[in-house]
């Protein structure tokens, strides 16, 4: 990962993580600066990975999101299918096109979503995984915007 800076953020082990939806492997307490796991031993780089990116996407700043939203929005309209983990994709399924032109907050959500699983999939050390059906296409794209929205700068968690 780029390196990061900045207060530190607590991980705990939460057995039985559920949010509205039913049982989740993690989940980010910004404000709290607080990350809660339930994941194996296996998924746990992965996982952890992710919850780490919700903290750089808050601090990223309007002008690099918008950088990372344009590499989707292209992916979009050249109709990629498939997502680099299930929380990007089962929000990019439910998009429609008023969504993206309107930036509403399911397509800021998936935004979101897709950037953190993006990190995962960059750096969680994991070539394969069931979840990453984005095709090899798309995924040299995401690698190379995703570069470009974070640069090569410490970023500040």
């Amino acid at each position: 990962m780029p390196p990061l800076s900045g207060a530190p953020v607590r991980v705990d082990v939460v057995r039985g993580l559920r949010d509205r939806r039913g049982p989740v492997h993690a989940g980010s307490f910004l404000r709290e600066r607080r990350i809660a796991l339930d994941c194996t031993r296996a998924e746990f780089p992965r996982i952890f990975v992710h919850e780490v990116a919700h903290f750089i996407w808050l601090r990223l700043g309007n002008a690099a999101r918008f950088r990372y939203e344009n590499v989707l929005r292209a992916e979009i309209a050249a109709r990629a299918r498939g997502e680099l983990g299930w929380s990007a994709e089962w929000r990019k399924k439910a998009l429609r096109a008023p969504d993206i032109d309107g930036r509403t907050r399911r397509w800021r959500e998936y935004c979101c979503e897709s950037f953190c699983d993006t990190a995962a999939w960059l750096y969680g050390g994991i070539e394969r995984h069931q979840e990453f059906t984005l095709g090899q296409r798309w995924r040299r794209g995401r690698r190379t915007g995703f570069a470009e929205t974070l640069g090569n700068r410490t970023l500040s968690i």
